[in-house]
């Protein structure tokens, strides 16, 4: 769900994107993917979630869109842990424990305004903190953008991601959908503002994600790239 969640930070990262056509060897293919994730989007996902946001209450939106962020702060916790980040962990550790309970099964996010700050932690940044290269970008059929090294992490994310390990198939596929509906309908404006500022939105969205990315394994402070090394972290 983390990729569906994309085009949100693609957006802050209008005017950054360059070609990089070096780290998509896959580009023919890739771009028959996101074709194909793209008429997904525009025959089933984006009528579904306008359809959601216009019968469900914002404060309930909210709620929901709450539920899922405590889900993976349990993700985030484990890959603090897995990256040797004590206090980002226990900090982490403590808005799953405050908001499962206090906050009502994490519909209310308690621990934020008390001061315990929600981060961003996956398998795919511990793989690049640890050393591991990015592997050319590619696409996902309905995932979206990724790259070798974050779609082995996503695979290995989902081993502790809680909704996943639930025996109760009918429950965990409806609360799945639910979640991707609630997070494709908090890109409806933002899709507008991506659609208008790119004349190639897969060569966009590509480069805003690598980048992104290099700069949550930094956690913001990438180191400056050279044009003809292939290996960026």
């Amino acid at each position: 769900m983390r990729k569906i969640a994309f085009m949100t930070i693609a957006l802050l990262l209008a005017g950054c994107a360059t070609p990089n056509n070096r780290k998509d060897p896959l580009e023919p293919l890739n771009r028959k993917i996101y074709s194909f994730n793209d008429t997904v989007d525009k025959a089933v996902l984006k009528p579904v979630a306008k359809g959601y946001e216009k019968i469900t209450p914002k404060g309930i939106r909210v709620m929901v869109g709450n539920f899922f962020s405590n889900l993976d702060d349990v993700v985030v916790t484990v890959n603090d842990v897995l990256q040797l980040k004590g206090k980002q962990a226990f900090s982490d550790a403590g808005r799953v424990l405050i908001n499962s309970t206090i906050g009502f099964a994490g519909l209310v996010d308690v621990a934020g305004p008390s001061g315990f700050s929600k981060h961003d932690e996956d398998f795919g940044q511990t793989l690049g903190y640890w050393g591991l290269n990015t592997g050319p970008y590619l696409v996902l059929p309905f995932l979206g953008p990724s790259d070798v090294r974050d779609g082995v992490g996503t695979v290995v994310d989902w081993q502790y991601y809680p909704l996943y390990r639930t025996t109760d198939v009918a429950r965990k596929n409806s609360l799945v959908a639910l979640g991707g509906v609630d997070k494709r309908a908090g890109l409806l404006d933002a899709e507008n503002i991506l659609l208008q500022a790119a004349i190639d939105p897969y060569v966009f969205v590509r480069e805003a994600y690598l980048q992104h990315r290099q700069s949550l394994v930094y956690d913001g402070n990438p180191p400056m790239e050279d044009e003809d090394d292939d290996s960026a972290q």
